[in-house]
């Protein structure tokens, strides 16, 4: 776990930078002048992913660590592979980066506090490093907010570059993104097949369900199929990276990362799947 621990904050500070040079103002700013669509994406992840994270967790009866690794992946806000992919189905672009940018600030309150009541309510104190809610979240301020608004600020001073480029940096952040995915499994090589064993349905059905809970809350709630497009993907993919970090800030035990790095392989296959079955729909 050695190397996923040193180069997981540098790839998610580099990846949150990445973000921030995608994004502007009018991003923040389309929350408040079309809330309706953006609310619905909010409660799907915020508040409907963790729900059904537990729910799994208690009916599949997994062992703590596991369950424990399923809430950390639960908590995690999307990532830019989220705002690609929407692309690529015809969805709602604008709304998805809304959503990732505006969640992933959020994310230095929401994480830490999915987490450590999770810990709580699973009985896994016992593993933890001596490391506090406030104390994570400071963290997550400097690997994910700080680098965020550092990206803001570039774009501001070089949008032309930034805008001309932008593929190039969203290549790049999948590229971070899979250094550390693969990092995490060429030094757990000899244990991946049980890993998949363990984690896999649990983490197969996370995803899945998802992607159809927001496909469909978004089918009565949503204001179209564009942004019901945009929702299941938000939904479906997770910040892989940032889900290994913070397992690697608040455990010792690599077990906890392996809901991260199975869900990370699982949700490009479902999520490509998705992407070629709704691509078409009007």
């Amino acid at each position: 776990m050695e190397i996923v621990i040193k180069i997981a904050p540098i790839s998610l500070a580099l990846i949150m930078l990445a973000l921030g040079m995608g994004l502007t103002i009018q991003d923040f700013t389309r929350v408040i002048k079309q809330p309706r669509d953006f609310i619905v994406g909010l409660v799907c992840q915020l508040v409907f992913l963790p729900i059904i994270a537990f729910a799994l967790v208690f009916m599949l009866d997994v062992p703590v660590e596991l369950a424990v690794g399923l809430m950390i992946i639960a908590a995690a806000p999307g990532g830019v592979t989220s705002n690609i992919l929407t692309k690529f189905a015809n969805g709602d672009v604008a709304l998805s980066i809304s959503l990732t940018a505006v969640i992933s600030l959020l994310s230095i309150i929401t994480v830490p506090f999915i987490i450590f009541k999770s810990i709580d309510f699973l009985n896994a104190s016992a593993n933890t490093n001596e490391i506090s809610m406030v104390g994570i979240s400071t963290k997550m301020f400097l690997v994910v907010t700080l680098p965020v608004i550092l990206g803001m600020i570039i774009r501001s001073f070089a949008n032309n570059f930034i805008s001309s480029n932008e593929k190039i940096i969203q290549t790049i952040s999948l590229i971070l993104f899979l250094i550390v995915l693969f990092g995490a499994i060429i030094q757990e090589r000899s244990n991946i097949i049980p890993y998949l064993m363990k984690a896999g349905t649990i983490t197969f059905l996370l995803n899945t369900v998802m992607m159809l809970v927001g496909f469909y809350v978004g089918k009565f709630f949503a204001t179209g199929i564009k942004q019901r497009k945009c929702i299941s993907l938000e939904c479906g993919l997770q910040n892989g990276t940032l889900a290994i970090f913070v397992a690697t800030q608040i455990f010792n035990d690599v077990t906890f990362i392996i809901p991260a790095a199975i869900y990370s392989l699982i949700m490009f296959a479902t999520s490509l799947i998705f992407v070629f079955l709704i691509k078409k729909t009007n």
